[in-house]
């Protein structure tokens, strides 16, 4: 067993005490090993400086190519394909099926391969994927090019909300993941503002606007992501940029936190484990009710401002107000859930300005009363999400039923798509009663489907309390329902 010079000058109940603090909020299977605060911080720093905003890059680029689906065609990429009525949509719904299936497969992988090997698979697939988009000619070769897109993309989010669980403490993985609502809500502000400035070229080479959309993504993924990428580690424990001294950290640290951790060999065991969690079909219904309102969130915000006889350029510049208090809103949530470790609560009062929001569009015609409504409404949408991604990722353990108890509850919340597609049908805009209605109702289940994720939670860490002030010292289960897991609320 390895210790510090640290150690040597504390006393067994100094130590005991700082054990305590280190690993109360997961309990500890080794009550032995100390870790020096200050080691373990400046490693933080270093995933912090390398990982934390390549994760950011991969998400927004992928943010801006969903995005860039509906631009392209704004300019003509139904007419150049012959698509017919109904045609794209189809393309969205088989590109949504494939991010589902596969978000579990690629989580599995980064437990197995490492995030390095991984994420650069999934990187070559996109970006070939993306180029391709550029010269499909029919609608056949746009639906296998946009769902190998989505196939490689799709788990992005949840590999990299998996790897920043097994690098740092669960209380403070929040403003890690955070990054990927960060991406979208940039790529939401700007991201028609790029492609504003591509319809502009018009058609170059012979090559239509919305080709050349395409192109350049892939030439900015490309040299932009092949950049990131190589700061990817492998795991945590054997980062590259760490020095001997902070790996044998990160090393001792899995190796103390081993019940939230678990063995390095994928045990099959956790899949049923996590098959068998009611909290796991629980955050994933309310995570699927609570999507609903996002998806409807894109589609109404550019309407509400069309409606109001905008040009499209002046509608990109009055998204980005909306967009910056969606940010801000994000980071300060977000931030204040890490700091009172306080999730499930955050996010049912995040839904409260998404209920309000959606009320005041169904309400009124006034369309400038429903512009208000989004900056009431994006309040808490993207907390909402981000949360809900932190506290699944803080609640499963040990990291192989993580590995698939995650992306496997998103994937239910991914069903969201096919639902919004069906909610918000052209001929009912410029108000979308209907699907705002609808988003508001599901919303309102969410509130409860969530409160139900921190009841039973609770109900667990009580019985567990129970057991110990009992003098138990097992409850004869394991990972996260071992007793000296407490859950974060």
């Amino acid at each position: 067993m390895s210790s510090s010079p640290d150690m040597e000058k504390k006393s067994p109940m100094d130590i005991s005490y700082a054990i305590k603090d280190e690993t109360s909020e997961i309990g500890s299977s080794n009550q032995m090993i100390y870790i020096d605060p200050e080691k373990e911080k400046a490693a933080f720093k270093k995933f912090d400086r390398y990982v934390v905003p390549v994760s950011f890059v991969f998400m927004l680029l992928c943010a801006l190519d969903r995005n860039n689906l509906g631009n392209a065609r704004v300019f003509g990429f139904d007419q150049d394909l012959g698509l017919k009525s109904g045609q794209f949509g189809n393309i969205n719904t088989f590109s949504a099926l494939t991010t589902m299936l596969f978000e579990v497969p690629w989580v599995l992988a980064v437990k197995r391969f490492g995030a390095n090997y991984t994420l650069g698979a999934a990187f070559l697939i996109w970006s070939a994927s993306t180029l391709g988009t550029a010269f499909v000619q029919n609608y056949g070769q746009a639906v296998v090019c946009r769902m190998l897109v989505n196939a490689a993309g799709g788990g992005l989010e949840q590999c990299f909300a998996y790897l920043f669980s097994t690098i740092y403490p669960r209380k403070d993985i929040g403003k890690r993941i955070i990054t990927n609502n960060l991406a979208m809500v940039l790529s939401g502000a700007f991201g028609g503002l790029f492609a504003w400035a591509i319809q502009q070229m018009g058609e170059k080479g012979g090559l239509a606007a919305w080709r050349w959309l395409f192109i350049i993504e892939f030439c900015i993924t490309v040299v932009v992501g092949l950049t990131c990428w190589v700061f990817l580690p492998h795991t945590a424990e054997t980062a590259w940029f760490l020095n001997a001294e902070e790996k044998e950290t990160m090393r001792l640290r899995k190796e103390r936190d081993i019940l939230f951790r678990g063995d390095a060999k994928f045990d099959k065991k956790w899949i049923k484990a996590a098959l068998l969690d009611p909290f796991v079909w629980l955050i994933g219904t309310a995570f699927f009710t609570s999507s609903v309102a996002i998806n409807g969130f894109n589609v109404f915000l550019p309407t509400i401002l069309q409606g109001l006889g905008f040009a499209d350029l002046r509608v990109n510049y009055m998204t980005i107000p909306v967009y910056l208090v969606g940010a801000v809103s994000l980071v300060t949530v977000v931030y204040l859930s890490d700091k009172f470790q306080k999730r499930g609560l955050c996010i049912m009062a995040c839904l409260v300005p998404v209920i309000i929001g959606y009320i005041i569009a169904v309400a009124t015609p006034n369309q400038h009363a429903g512009y208000a409504a989004m900056f009431i409404l994006v309040l808490g949408i993207y907390p909402t999400s981000t949360l809900a991604v932190t506290w699944t990722a803080g609640t499963l353990a040990p990291d192989d039923k993580r590995a698939f108890g995650m992306p496997l509850a998103d994937s239910i919340g991914n069903l969201s798509n096919f639902v919004s597609s069906q909610l918000y049908p052209t001929a009912q805009g410029p108000r979308y009663v209907q699907g705002n209605g609808v988003s508001a109702g599901l919303t309102v289940v969410a509130s409860f489907l969530y409160g139900s994720c921190w009841f039973l939670l609770r109900s667990r860490n009580q019985k567990k309390e129970k057991l110990i002030a009992e003098g138990a010292t097992t409850n004869g289960l394991e990972g996260d329902l071992a007793l000296d897991h407490k859950y974060i609320l």
